[in-house]
């Protein structure tokens, strides 16, 4: 059986008893229904995770032993900042969590001129602990003990014309080249994502003046949730740990 990895934002000790946050105790008291000594495994998003033994575990309140901690790490050699424009429903989401799986390390919604959601507020800031969630979500089920960073949404502009010495890239479907004809990125890539419908004709050109190179990867057209996804694995099996 597989040992469930539980996300835990505190400092993490050995030695210590902790007592587990209201939905991660209600997902191993209430779902996973694990008794007292049960294996888990404890991890911040700093780096590492614990194993630890549960020492009480009911309804209401989870607690558990730290025992030991192991330096794991599986971050891809590559680090790669996704600005995603923000895309209706679920498929946001669903971006979100494969490209935590992937290894990206941080994401950036945006603002486009296609995106068809409106955020601000309350809204917005419930919107960004949805996302945090399935960060987290997606780190407990892949095994990465480093959280990605999601960032705040900004516009597409905003984005785009940060100072940064990542290799910048635009899926494009008019584009010369693909992967294959990318010099090696020496210090990680920013990659941008249009919505439903892609970008503007006057954001790519705006997007190529900040220095993103167009990129194609491959004949057919990609919806929005599949196009990042496509690309960050290519990227990953290219640059990164895959294949």
């Amino acid at each position: 059986m597989r040992i469930p990895r539980i996300y835990h934002p505190d400092t993490l000790n050995t030695g210590d008893t902790i007592e587990l946050e209201a939905d991660a105790a209600n997902h191993v008291g209430r779902v996973l229904r694990l008794n007292v000594d049960a294996p888990i495994i404890l991890f911040n998003g700093q780096g590492g995770e614990y194993s630890a033994v549960l020492v009480e575990s009911g309804k209401k309140r989870v607690t558990a032993l730290i025992r030991k901690f192991d330096d794991k790490c599986i971050e891809s050699p590559l680090a790669i900042h996704l600005g995603q424009g923000i895309s209706r429903g679920d498929k946001m989401e669903l971006t979100i969590q494969k490209a935590v799986e992937l290894g990206v390390t941080e994401i950036t919604p945006l603002f486009t001129q296609r995106c068809g959601v409106k955020l601000n507020g309350e809204r917005l800031e419930k919107k960004m602990g949805q996302w945090r969630k399935i960060v987290i979500s997606a780190c407990e089920q892949c095994a990465r003990n480093t959280l990605p960073i999601i960032h705040a949404p900004k516009s597409l502009e905003e984005w785009a014309s940060e100072s940064t010495d990542e290799l910048k890239l635009n899926l494009h479907p008019r584009a010369s080249h693909g992967i294959n004809g990318l010099a090696e990125p020496i210090n990680g890539v920013r990659l941008v994502i249009g919505p439903e419908g892609g970008l503007s004709d006057n954001e790519i050109e705006f997007a190529s003046a900040q220095g993103f190179e167009e990129i194609l990867i491959g004949p057919r057209v990609l919806r929005t949730e599949t196009a990042g996804l496509t690309v960050i694995s290519a990227l990953q099996t290219r640059f990164g740990d895959l294949g």
